[in-house]
């Protein structure tokens, strides 16, 4: 039963209605008696009839609305019997409630799978009203992080730590902001923000925390432990053999100290031996000189200086050794008035790298290129490119090359690359390399 069969129904009874009471007033006025009763009785049927019609409808309405009022979703309205206007209302009802039962199952889906993922996480989240304090929600790590126990409304912090509760909730931290904060039995340092939002009438505040010692202590262990780890790995590599060659000396000679006339000392065998022992011996002072040159580099000498002159100083220096080589060689500058803010030695120093790397990749290329230019993008960041067309990198070591000590050349330290990195990261610029093996590589500093 649609709406318009519910009208025309609703029509024909009214139009019915008029009808009967026309003949009402005819046969009133004529003195028929008899047909005055029997359309008297006619008139009120009809009128009985129209105002069940008219109230069933509406009490199952009301009855629809009451549930939404109170939000049960769960009834359900028989479509099975009853007048057909009636199943027919009934049937859209439930229809409705299926919907909205599907809307909320998955809403409430989404709430938990939001809140399962917020409390794994070890930053402190919490979210409570403006006004009365009531928290609306939080995870366990706002509490383990300060030290608290679960509260339903921030004046319990109030009254147990009034300081604790001036500086987390009664302070504004718009942008993130690194604080010290004094526990029971230590002073910790977390870094905080927040933001206001409306619900409704309601203001929220929502305050997210996260202990920096405990993640930096987290990072430096992990740091420490491959530190030690690539230590171990390259100082055992150099003393196992060290340590099997100077016993295998050492017996040579007391054995020719013992018996001497036995056990003739080789002298060749001897030199050649303790000078094995001085090489592997200079390698790993070498490997502690490099592991120095990647902690030293923590402050900068910043000026301003044209890109033509650090240009200049590059090509000055590489050029001859670069041409010696057979290898043709280009500087080019897109805006001759480009200028950096920069250590220009540690910069020079990574453009050096770079450019030793060009040659090692173009030695035996017949046509080998190198090209180092400058130019300015639309977001005005400065590039410097070293472009070859030489060996190129596999695409298998390609995201290893910036790695500490990892390296594909037989007398490469693995230091370099990463080197640059360090020195772009402290300009707070970065280094970025495409490559295809056989065709040549690019390597970008952004500044």
């Amino acid at each position: 039963m649609n709406y318009r069969s519910y009208i025309l129904r609703l029509f024909f009874r009214v139009l019915l209605l008029v009808g009967l009471i026309l003949g009402l007033a005819y046969f009133i006025q004529n003195n028929k008696t008899t047909y005055v009763v029997i359309i008297s009785l006619g008139i009120l049927y009809v009128l009985a009839n129209t105002y069940s019609f008219v109230k069933r409808r509406f009490v199952a309405m009301d009855d629809f609305f009451e549930a939404v009022k109170y939000r049960d979703f769960s009834r359900w309205f028989p479509e099975d019997r009853g007048p057909k206007d009636i199943r027919f209302l009934y049937t859209g009802f439930n229809e409705i409630n299926r919907t909205i039962k599907e809307i909320n199952t998955k809403n409430q889906a989404q709430y938990v799978y939001l809140q399962k993922i917020l409390e794994m996480v070890d930053i402190g989240i919490i979210a409570y009203n403006l006004e009365t304090g009531n928290v609306l929600w939080s995870n366990d790590s706002f509490g383990e992080i300060l030290d608290i126990p679960s509260f339903k409304n921030i004046r319990f912090v109030e009254s147990r730590k009034p300081k604790l509760f001036n500086t987390i909730f009664e302070t504004y931290h718009r942008e993130p902001n690194s604080i010290s904060i004094a526990l029971q039995n230590e002073s910790i340092k977390i870094l905080i923000s927040d933001t206001v939002f409306q619900v409704d009438d309601d203001a929220f505040k929502l305050v997210v925390i996260q202990d920096i010692d405990n993640t930096l202590n987290k990072n430096e262990s992990e740091s420490w432990k491959k530190l030690l780890s690539v230590m171990t790995h390259e100082i055992m590599n150099s003393i196992a053999p060290i340590s099997s060659l100077a016993d295998t000396l050492q017996k040579s000679v007391q054995h020719a100290i013992e018996h001497p006339k036995k056990n003739t000392l080789e002298l060749d065998d001897l030199n050649s031996g303790i000078k094995t022992v001085k090489n592997r011996s200079e390698g790993l002072l070498k490997f502690a000189k490099t592991y120095r040159s990647l902690s030293k580099v923590t402050n900068l000498n910043l000026q301003r200086i044209k890109v033509s002159q650090l240009f200049e100083n590059i090509r000055l220096l590489m050029e001859p050794s670069i041409k010696a080589k057979n290898i043709d060689v280009e500087f080019k500058i897109t805006g001759p008035k480009l200028e950096l803010d920069i250590d220009i030695h540690l910069i020079e120093q990574v453009l050096i790298n770079l450019i030793l790397n060009a040659i090692d990749a173009c030695v035996h290329k017949d046509d080998a290129k190198i090209k180092v230019l400058a130019s300015q993008t639309a977001n005005r960041d400065i590039i410097l490119k070293v472009y070859d067309n030489g060996s190129g990198i596999p695409q298998d070591i390609l995201e290893n090359i910036f790695v500490p000590f990892f390296t594909s050349k037989t007398t490469g330290s693995g230091i370099g690359l990463s080197l640059c990195k360090q020195i772009m990261l402290l300009h707070k610029g970065k280094i970025m390399v495409k490559s295809e093996e056989h065709q040549g590589s690019v390597f970008s500093l952004v500044f």
